[in-house]
Protein backbone atom coordinates (compact mmCIF):
# COMPACT_ATOMS: atom_id res chain seq x y z
CA UNK A 1 0.00 0.00 0.00
CA UNK A 2 1.50 3.71 -1.01
CA UNK A 3 1.74 5.80 1.55
CA UNK A 4 2.18 10.06 1.32
CA UNK A 5 3.44 12.35 2.82
CA UNK A 6 3.44 16.28 2.47
CA UNK A 7 6.41 18.37 2.27
CA UNK A 8 7.26 21.96 2.05
CA UNK A 9 8.68 23.19 -1.36
CA UNK A 10 12.37 24.08 -1.06
CA UNK A 11 15.67 24.61 -3.45
CA UNK A 12 16.27 20.25 -3.41
CA UNK A 13 12.67 20.04 -4.68
CA UNK A 14 13.68 21.60 -7.73
CA UNK A 15 14.37 19.60 -10.31
CA UNK A 16 10.81 17.70 -9.07
CA UNK A 17 8.64 20.97 -9.81
CA UNK A 18 10.36 21.74 -12.93
CA UNK A 19 9.68 18.39 -14.45
CA UNK A 20 6.14 17.93 -12.29
CA UNK A 21 5.11 21.40 -14.41
CA UNK A 22 6.48 20.39 -17.38
CA UNK A 23 4.10 17.13 -17.34
CA UNK A 24 1.07 19.19 -17.26
CA UNK A 25 2.45 21.87 -20.13
CA UNK A 26 2.82 17.69 -21.99
CA UNK A 27 -0.23 17.03 -21.94
CA UNK A 28 -2.23 20.35 -22.13
CA UNK A 29 -3.43 19.68 -18.92
CA UNK A 30 -4.29 22.71 -16.70
CA UNK A 31 -3.08 23.13 -12.79
CA UNK A 32 -4.53 24.16 -9.84
CA UNK A 33 -3.64 24.48 -6.36
CA UNK A 34 -0.07 25.05 -6.61
CA UNK A 35 -0.24 28.74 -5.69
CA UNK A 36 0.85 29.74 -9.03
CA UNK A 37 3.58 27.28 -9.47
CA UNK A 38 3.42 27.93 -13.22
CA UNK A 39 3.73 32.05 -13.73
CA UNK A 40 7.06 31.52 -11.99
CA UNK A 41 8.40 28.58 -14.04
CA UNK A 42 11.85 30.26 -15.19
CA UNK A 43 12.13 31.49 -11.40
CA UNK A 44 11.95 28.53 -8.80
CA UNK A 45 13.82 30.58 -6.01
CA UNK A 46 10.87 33.74 -6.96
CA UNK A 47 8.34 31.22 -6.03
CA UNK A 48 9.69 30.01 -2.97
CA UNK A 49 10.09 33.57 -1.84
CA UNK A 50 6.40 33.86 -2.78
CA UNK A 51 5.38 31.02 -0.93
CA UNK A 52 7.58 31.80 2.05
CA UNK A 53 5.75 35.84 2.34
CA UNK A 54 2.59 33.82 2.19
CA UNK A 55 2.63 32.03 4.96
CA UNK A 56 3.28 35.08 6.79
CA UNK A 57 0.61 37.65 5.09
CA UNK A 58 -2.61 39.00 7.18
CA UNK A 59 -6.08 38.92 5.98
CA UNK A 60 -6.61 41.70 3.48
CA UNK A 61 -8.99 42.30 0.73
CA UNK A 62 -5.88 42.08 -1.38
CA UNK A 63 -4.13 38.98 0.46
CA UNK A 64 -4.60 35.91 2.70
CA UNK A 65 -2.41 33.56 4.41
CA UNK A 66 -1.95 30.41 2.89
CA UNK A 67 0.31 27.77 2.99
CA UNK A 68 1.77 25.10 -0.10
CA UNK A 69 2.78 21.40 0.14
CA UNK A 70 4.10 19.48 -2.17
CA UNK A 71 2.31 15.85 -2.11
CA UNK A 72 4.99 13.06 -2.39
CA UNK A 73 4.74 9.36 -2.70
CA UNK A 74 7.03 7.80 0.22
CA UNK A 75 7.79 4.64 -1.85
CA UNK A 76 9.63 6.49 -4.99
CA UNK A 77 9.87 10.19 -3.14
CA UNK A 78 8.01 11.24 -5.86
CA UNK A 79 5.42 14.42 -6.21
CA UNK A 80 2.55 13.18 -7.32
CA UNK A 81 0.24 16.31 -6.26
CA UNK A 82 0.19 19.95 -4.74
CA UNK A 83 -2.03 21.52 -2.51
CA UNK A 84 -2.65 24.81 -1.70
CA UNK A 85 -4.61 25.83 1.47
CA UNK A 86 -5.94 29.42 2.42
CA UNK A 87 -6.08 29.83 6.23
CA UNK A 88 -8.51 32.81 5.74
CA UNK A 89 -10.91 33.92 3.02
CA UNK A 90 -11.22 37.23 2.01
CA UNK A 91 -14.35 38.20 0.05
CA UNK A 92 -12.46 37.29 -3.37
CA UNK A 93 -11.95 34.07 -2.62
CA UNK A 94 -15.33 33.85 -0.99
CA UNK A 95 -16.74 33.98 -4.08
CA UNK A 96 -13.92 31.92 -6.36
CA UNK A 97 -11.11 29.64 -5.17
CA UNK A 98 -12.43 28.92 -1.42
CA UNK A 99 -9.90 27.22 1.19
CA UNK A 100 -7.99 24.70 -0.83
CA UNK A 101 -6.95 24.17 -4.34
CA UNK A 102 -4.87 21.03 -5.31
CA UNK A 103 -3.77 18.75 -8.57
CA UNK A 104 -2.37 15.66 -9.42
CA UNK A 105 0.04 15.20 -11.90
CA UNK A 106 -1.55 13.63 -15.20
CA UNK A 107 0.56 10.36 -15.13
CA UNK A 108 -0.60 9.88 -11.74
CA UNK A 109 -4.33 10.14 -12.06
CA UNK A 110 -7.34 7.83 -11.57
CA UNK A 111 -5.73 6.13 -8.77
CA UNK A 112 -7.51 7.98 -5.89
CA UNK A 113 -4.93 9.63 -5.03
CA UNK A 114 -6.52 13.25 -4.91
CA UNK A 115 -8.69 12.05 -2.46
CA UNK A 116 -5.93 11.31 -0.03
CA UNK A 117 -4.44 14.81 -0.73
CA UNK A 118 -7.85 16.65 0.03
CA UNK A 119 -7.87 14.20 3.28
CA UNK A 120 -4.60 15.19 4.64
CA UNK A 121 -5.61 19.06 3.21
CA UNK A 122 -8.49 18.91 5.64
CA UNK A 123 -6.39 17.72 8.96
CA UNK A 124 -3.95 20.91 8.31
CA UNK A 125 -7.21 23.16 7.91
CA UNK A 126 -8.63 21.27 11.17
CA UNK A 127 -4.97 22.14 12.85
CA UNK A 128 -5.67 25.55 11.98
CA UNK A 129 -8.90 25.33 13.77
CA UNK A 130 -10.89 25.83 10.22
CA UNK A 131 -14.49 23.89 10.76
CA UNK A 132 -15.88 24.41 7.36
CA UNK A 133 -13.94 24.59 3.79
CA UNK A 134 -15.09 26.08 1.13
CA UNK A 135 -13.84 24.66 -2.61
CA UNK A 136 -15.08 24.83 -6.08
CA UNK A 137 -14.59 23.26 -8.94
CA UNK A 138 -15.62 23.81 -12.64
CA UNK A 139 -18.46 22.21 -13.80
CA UNK A 140 -17.06 20.06 -16.60
CA UNK A 141 -14.18 18.75 -14.08
CA UNK A 142 -16.13 15.74 -13.19
CA UNK A 143 -12.86 14.23 -11.09
CA UNK A 144 -12.35 17.17 -8.82
CA UNK A 145 -16.36 17.35 -8.40
CA UNK A 146 -16.52 13.52 -7.20
CA UNK A 147 -12.98 14.24 -5.03
CA UNK A 148 -14.93 16.87 -3.36
CA UNK A 149 -18.04 14.50 -2.58
CA UNK A 150 -16.03 11.36 -1.39
CA UNK A 151 -14.57 13.85 1.34
CA UNK A 152 -18.22 15.07 2.52
CA UNK A 153 -18.59 18.30 -0.03
CA UNK A 154 -22.12 19.26 -0.04
CA UNK A 155 -23.02 21.62 -3.32
CA UNK A 156 -24.20 24.79 -2.38
CA UNK A 157 -24.02 26.71 -5.37
CA UNK A 158 -23.65 26.71 -9.14
CA UNK A 159 -23.35 29.71 -11.38
CA UNK A 160 -21.79 30.86 -14.43
CA UNK A 161 -18.14 32.44 -13.85
CA UNK A 162 -17.90 35.13 -16.41
CA UNK A 163 -14.62 37.15 -15.87
CA UNK A 164 -11.52 34.70 -15.76
CA UNK A 165 -12.88 30.82 -16.75
CA UNK A 166 -15.94 31.33 -18.70
CA UNK A 167 -17.82 28.74 -17.55
CA UNK A 168 -20.14 26.85 -14.50
CA UNK A 169 -18.53 27.23 -11.31
CA UNK A 170 -19.87 24.48 -8.34
CA UNK A 171 -19.45 25.72 -4.80
CA UNK A 172 -19.07 23.10 -2.38
CA UNK A 173 -18.53 23.43 1.12
CA UNK A 174 -17.20 20.08 3.48
CA UNK A 175 -17.73 20.00 7.61
CA UNK A 176 -13.82 19.23 8.12
CA UNK A 177 -14.75 17.52 11.68
CA UNK A 178 -17.30 15.27 10.29
CA UNK A 179 -15.38 14.70 7.11
CA UNK A 180 -12.06 13.35 8.81
CA UNK A 181 -13.95 11.14 11.31
CA UNK A 182 -15.81 9.20 8.12
CA UNK A 183 -12.81 8.95 6.61
CA UNK A 184 -10.51 8.40 8.85
CA UNK A 185 -10.74 4.58 8.34
CA UNK A 186 -10.68 5.10 4.52
CA UNK A 187 -8.33 7.50 4.43
CA UNK A 188 -5.39 7.55 7.90
CA UNK A 189 -3.51 4.05 6.16
CA UNK A 190 -1.97 5.90 3.71
CA UNK A 191 -0.59 8.47 5.06
CA UNK A 192 3.19 8.85 6.27
CA UNK A 193 4.43 9.44 9.52
CA UNK A 194 8.57 9.88 8.40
Amino acid sequence: MEKFRYVKPSKEWEEQTIDFIHEFEEMNSSIDGTNQLHNYFDSYDDWLDKIEHDRMKTLTEDAVPAETFFFVRDSDNKMVGMINVRLALNEKLKRLGGHIGYCIRPTERRKGYNKINLYMGLLYCQEHGIKEVMLDCEKDNVASAKTILALGGKLIKEWYEDDIYHCIIQDYVIDVDKSIEQNKSVYEKFISRR
